[in-house]
């Protein structure tokens, strides 16, 4: 029988005491912090305009069958991240400027790892989504924001990653094709989600009060992604620029809100083709260095929109979202991706503030990518997928989520869940997978 690590449990038995607690103490189940608000130093401070955060995200992983290693386990990741937020005008009289710094710590396994993806070439899509670059510490946030003209036009410069302002996506979702910016999932050695942070500036107008457009320039640095290198500052390693450009659409349709955003992004450091040499040949035959490219491009389009909900509360209701990323075939192991889902929250009276979210997800290799992997093999003489030598051969790989999203207090979501893998990895002699998962969200 499997068990939960004891993390897992801690949320869980804290609520039991929230009941009989006012807003304003610990474990307070309408208090959006578990350790209540100080006796009301908390609200003081937010009014003074510092406001400190300490959240938790933990996630379980179960592979309940199939995928590429069948003995059953389950897996647990989880990320600390302490926050604070500074209103400066209130603070130093700087008109509309904020301060933002944000420190992460992430540590733990992932199932998706050895049992679902074949470990020989990795897999696309996570099972724990919070998992990923690096068991470490990170400087994730440091940036000062400042807005002019009446807050037309808003400016943002220090340490950050693309997919906060661009190619955003909410993460409530714990497989990673339904989670944060899909940009960064699919283009990860030159664009860096949450928690790597570089070098950025970005600028944002706004044409009206439901459109804007905005422009950033990101340090493409390899060596930010180390696991020592957390709290670096230097631009040493830096390869080139990784610059975004988004138009952002937020309109009321029917009274019910929606967001809409379309993008291209382009690196200009030099990226590797996939398959050809310097010559035009199969690199993988001609056994020659791969062809080096002068750039890397992609295109992005995202759409999320309320389409029901209740007259007694606007917040309950179904919302449908989908997104969709295409990539340089040239030089990118994947060239497309496209996901849509839906999000009811409310379902019932007695639980206004649960949630269920479903999703389906398709990850598509590109074709140049595959043909090489296949002259790989052909040139050692390998066609047996068995050998450890074999380089599996990848093309689509399918992923579905499930998910019930149980408020129990103000300051606590756990979200139990199951995922489906169709060709873990994109590769199909690895078994569909089922896994069962649960998420922990908490503020401190």
């Amino acid at each position: 029988m499997l068990q939960l690590p004891k993390n897992c449990y801690i949320g869980l038995a804290l609520t039991a005491l929230a009941s009989n607690a006012c807003a304003n103490d610990m474990f307070a189940s309408d208090s959006p912090w578990m350790l209540g608000d100080w006796g009301g130093t908390r609200s003081e401070l937010l009014e003074k305009g510092y406001d400190f955060t300490l959240g938790y995200t933990g996630e379980m992983g179960s592979n309940l069958h199939g995928g590429y290693d069948h003995d059953r386990t389950a897996r647990y990741s989880d990320q600390f991240t302490f926050a604070s937020h500074m209103n400066l005008e209130k603070i130093l009289g700087w008109q509309d400027t904020e301060l933002q710094l944000t420190l992460t710590e992430r540590h733990g396994d992932n199932i998706s790892n050895d049992r679902i993806n074949d470990p020989r070439v990795g897999g696309f899509t996570s099972a724990q989504e919070v998992w990923g670059r690096g068991e470490t510490w990170r400087l994730t946030q440091l940036w000062i924001k400042q807005k002019y003209f009446d807050g037309a036009l808003d400016v943002k410069f220090g340490r950050f990653g693309e997919g906060e302002d661009f190619n955003s996506f909410p993460c409530d979702f714990q497989n990673l094709a339904f989670c944060g910016s899909q940009v960064g999932n699919w283009v990860g050695g030159i664009w860096y989600n949450w928690p790597v942070s570089q070098w950025a500036l970005r600028v944002r107008y706004n044409l009206n009060s439901e459109l804007y457009a905005q422009v950033g320039v990101f340090e493409q640095n390899p060596s930010n992604l180390e696991s020592g290198n957390g709290f670096k500052l230097s631009g040493s390693g830096t390869q080139g620029a990784v610059m975004p450009v988004e138009l952002v659409w937020t309109p009321r349709l029917n009274g019910f809100k929606g967001e809409y955003r379309a993008g291209y992004y382009y690196s200009n450091a030099k990226a590797q083709d996939v398959l050809k040499d310097s010559n035009g040949q199969p690199a993988a035959l001609s056994g020659a260095a791969y062809r080096s490219r002068s750039s890397k491009h992609g295109f992005w389009l995202g759409a999320q929109q309320q389409v029901t909900s209740l007259a007694s509360d606007q917040s309950r209701g179904l919302s449908l979202f989908a997104n969709a990323t295409m990539h340089d075939k040239k030089t990118n192991a994947i060239d497309n991706y496209v996901q849509a889902g839906l999000v009811y929250k409310g379902p019932f009276d007695a639980r206004a503030k649960d949630d269920i979210g479903f999703a389906l997800a398709r990850v598509h290799v590109n074709p140049g990518y595959r043909k090489n992997a296949r002259l790989a093999n052909q040139a050692a003489g390998l066609d047996d997928y068995d050998n450890p030598n074999f380089l599996p051969v990848q093309d689509t790989e399918y992923s579905a989520e499930l998910y019930y999203g149980i408020h129990l207090a103000d300051w606590l979501t756990v979200r139990p869940n199951l995922q489906y893998i169709r060709h873990p990895g994109g590769v199909s002699q690895v078994e569909d997978a089922l896994i069962g998962g649960l998420k922990i969200q908490s503020s401190f």
